[in-house]
């Protein structure tokens, strides 16, 4: 979600009240330079569903993708330009969005890979994604090094059109019972991985880890996507967690 107008005031106030207590967001400099960082980034909600909700979603389309732009420029600071960073991107939620916008989104992501070298990957179903995580490098030879999710989730699953096709529901996701089909041997040593959606620490960073063998953090609670910061946690009581 993108905060209200009327909220933002309170922004600079609310980050720094959490500041304290959020771990740091990965230890990226100790990772090789043989190793891939995979960036997954869910669609945006329709205003057609949203528009009469009390706390709408995804006023801006690109909620997640200006997070994971935002990811991805402390990533390049900290790792340089040659790692290999990839995004897996939904395509039909931002082909969805267009025609709200008016605008080629499309080709505004194409823009963000071309400037920070991404290896950019669309995708429309959950087990494309796993079959990028399994097979799509030779994992023999490169490992996966780090995994982030900007989208829409709950305790149980990545909800990568939420919204957009049904109102408040989803037809495209990665569910946690479909994590055992990812190749436990694909993560190097001392991988991250990281949900920045919403409540993924009430129940799927548990599933991720029995599943791969590998620790994600994930929010109790629910998560706010900013304008020039990283999501943070909105949730009375809330923390990250794995």
């Amino acid at each position: 979600m993108l905060l209200p107008e009327y909220m933002r005031p309170l922004t600079l106030f609310f980050i720094l009240l959490l500041a304290v207590g959020r771990p740091a967001s990965a230890d990226a400099k100790s990772a090789p330079a043989n190793n891939e960082w995979i960036i997954l980034v869910g669609g945006p909600s329709m205003m057609q569903w949203e528009k009469y909700k009390a706390q709408p979603h995804d006023h801006w389309w690109a909620n997640f993708v200006h997070a994971a732009r935002l990811r991805t420029e402390q990533l390049r600071e900290q790792m340089g330009p040659d790692t290999k960073i990839t995004w897996l991107v939904y395509k039909q939620g931002y082909i969805d969005r267009a025609e709200q916008e008016h605008q080629d989104l499309l080709s505004h992501i194409e823009s963000v890979r071309d400037k920070f070298n991404l290896n950019l990957v669309w995708f429309n179903r959950g087990p494309e994604v796993i079959n990028y995580l399994n097979s799509g490098q030779n994992r023999d030879q490169l490992k996966v090094g780090g995994f982030e999710y900007f989208g829409h989730s709950n305790k149980a699953c990545f909800m990568f059109d939420y919204s957009s096709n049904l109102d408040s529901a989803s037809k495209s996701w990665l569910h946690e019972s479909d994590l055992s089909k990812i190749d436990r041997h694909i993560f190097a040593r001392g991988v991250f991985a990281k949900s920045w959606g919403c409540h993924t620490g009430e129940e799927m960073s548990k599933k991720w880890y029995y599943a791969t063998g590998t620790r994600m953090i994930g929010a109790l609670g629910k998560t706010q996507f900013m304008m020039e910061e990283l999501p943070v946690l909105c949730s009375p009581g809330g923390k990250w967690t794995n």
